[in-house]
């Protein structure tokens, strides 16, 4: 999770042993590829990393788009040709701790947008005491402690000057003088119903802080802005937002909760010149309970409930009514109903819908938790999206809104010895199958990565290298992933090869020269590689899609060399079998 503690792997932080492992290895997990090759290269130009896909094409490229929809058979692309998704990375405590060494690390890798956690509680003065400061200007960036800034400040300005996107996500705890009453004894519980009025006086300041116009107290100029924001964090999870659920869980509070909180921070932004942002809502966990008397205050609800819930709908998408409407917080009548949209704006005029599609625990990413429909994981995202349109629909809106995968990983053992995990190799596989089917998914527009480095006990070891700094097999994975569909064909048959040069985009904008990946095949697992195709990336964010026919089973690679010829990379390896 984003917040530390918090969320899918606060819950899930459980000590690891130290197991040994072996270093990242371009040569893990082989399977085989043959031959291949390009009729005549097709050239994108990239102009600039710029957030929010406001990436702009000049005439070349568009000509080279409608040039590689338009090829075929061998080489050509295997299915219809797409942008993206955006590369989003959550390294929350490293980008705090060393937000320059960490931005050249992200940036290597070839990361869009980076999420930067920005906890209420955190900023927020006397966070522990239940008085409220006396005076407190809650809505100006002055009255937050200078201290407290300064660390976002950093990451502010050295994603700015490395020409990566940022993304901010307004999160709680909150501070215990902005809680509600009635919490059960054992607390204190910061997250049980923070006040909607404080924390939009909070989102006013960050955004204030963050539009581009405010300059710190000892600056010379304003801080640069920031244009990509979402709303808390998990709020389906009672670590984060409680109660969840009363009445013996059959009555939701969570979802009326954060409706309020969204409309708050949504009037924020809208005040503070950020109307014309990418605004995310959302940020749901993918899973919850739903045996026995659960979530009650602090467990998980699962999502589609708390989505239906959040727009004051039934399991059949009816609008709520009566003493039902009532004890959620909703419209009772029709009259009220009908102004429900205009009164909740975040719920409708949102850019898009954040979602942590976690898959559950080592299952591969195209796997369906059997029995639990409202589940949200990666595999379950056509029925979110299913769930979103409905939502819409109930209020006369025709909106779809872009899904945003904003928290992602597979956890690995080593070094954690529990049940979800799974081995690096197979991480490294499970990782670009699940980006594959991402960028299949035409609504789908960021994949996540949720932490670069393993905490120190092994704790939600989802990081792409060990704590001790080794690479797992999953960094070279993440850099440049490689995926077969389909990896059987009778000889002459082409496959579908997908893959990405994620780090191609920055060197292209550093040298102005189209890149191109080398795809290279050995006839076995001890056999020598060789090039049998060159790839010129023609999209913005790395990726390319071709058919390939292939003579022989072997083993297939990826290779890429940065600018200046260091160092060469490679993917992981996968094959084919020809029959």
């Amino acid at each position: 999770m984003a917040s530390a503690g918090a969320g899918i792997a606060g819950a899930n932080a459980i000590a690891g042993a130290n197991a040994p492992r072996a270093p990242s290895s371009a040569s893990s997990d082989l399977r085989t590829i043959t031959s291949l090759w390009v009729t005549a290269p097709v050239i994108v130009t990239r102009v600039a990393r710029l957030p929010f896909r406001t990436r702009l094409l000049t005439p070349l490229c568009v000509l080279s788009l409608l040039l590689v929809s338009a090829c075929g058979g061998a080489g050509g692309p295997a299915s219809g040709s797409r942008m993206g998704p955006e590369a989003i990375f959550a390294a929350p405590g490293l980008l705090l701790s060393d937000p320059a060494g960490t931005l050249d690390r992200l940036r290597h890798l070839g990361v869009d947008r980076v999420r930067l956690s920005i906890r209420w509680s955190t900023l927020a003065p006397a966070p522990d005491s239940r008085t409220r400061p006396s005076g407190l200007d809650a809505g100006s960036p002055a009255a937050y402690p200078a201290a407290g800034w300064s660390g976002y400040d950093a990451v502010v300005r050295d994603a700015v000057a490395r020409g990566i996107g940022l993304y901010l996500s307004l999160e709680g705890p909150a501070p215990l003088w902005a809680t509600g009453t009635g919490a059960p004894r054992g607390g204190p519980y910061p997250e049980w119903e923070p006040s909607p009025a404080e924390f939009g006086a909070f989102v006013l300041a960050v955004a204030t802080r963050y539009s581009g116009r405010y300059t710190p107290p000892g600056s010379t100029s304003p801080l640069p802005p920031v244009s990509f924001w979402s709303v808390w964090n998990e709020p389906n999870y009672g670590v984060n937002l409680a109660p969840q659920a009363i009445d013996d869980s059959t009555v939701e509070v969570a979802p009326r909760l954060y409706r309020s909180l969204l409309d708050a921070a949504f009037s924020a932004l809208q005040d503070t010149g950020h109307g014309h942002d990418t605004i995310l809502i959302g940020e749901l966990a993918p899973r919850g309970q739903t045996v026995g008397n659960f979530p009650g205050n602090f467990a998980g609800m699962v999502p589609l409930r708390f989505l239906r819930a959040l727009y004051c709908v039934d399991s059949s998408f009816k609008r709520l009514s009566g003493a039902a409407a009532a004890a959620r917080g909703c419209p009772a009548d029709s009259a009220a109903s009908a102004q429900f949209a205009p009164a909740h704006p975040a719920l409708f005029q949102a850019s898009g819908f954040a979602a942590h599609p976690y898959p559950q625990g080592g299952l591969p990413p195209n796997s369906v938790t059997p029995g639990e429909p409202d589940y949200a994981d990666l595999a379950a995202l056509p029925q979110l999206e299913r769930t979103l349109d409905r939502l819409q629909r109930a209020y006369g809106s025709s909106a779809r809104y872009p899904i945003y995968s904003t928290e992602f990983g597979y956890q690995t053992d080593p070094p954690e010895k529990i049940a979800r995990t799974t081995s690096p190799a197979t991480a490294a596989y499970y990782l670009n199958w699940a980006e594959y089917i991402s960028w299949r998914d035409q609504r789908v527009r960021s994949y996540d990565q949720y932490l670069l480095t393993d905490p120190p006990k092994g704790n939600f070891a989802s990081g792409l290298v060990f704590a001790d700094g080794v690479p797992k097999r999953t960094y070279d994975a993440y850099r440049m992933p490689l995926y077969l569909p389909v990896n059987s064909a009778p000889g002459g048959h082409p496959l579908e090869v997908w893959g990405c040069v994620r780090p191609a985009g920055y060197a292209r904008l550093e040298t102005g020269a189209t890149q191109h990946v080398e795809i290279q095949w050995s006839p076995g697992r001890t056999g020598r590689f060789r090039t049998v195709m060159t790839v010129p990336i023609t999209d913005p964010y790395g990726y390319f899609d071709v058919r390939v026919p292939f003579g022989s089973s072997g083993a297939v690679r990826l290779t890429w060399t940065y600018p200046h010829g260091r160092p060469t990379i490679h993917s992981r390896t996968a094959g084919v079998t020809v029959t």
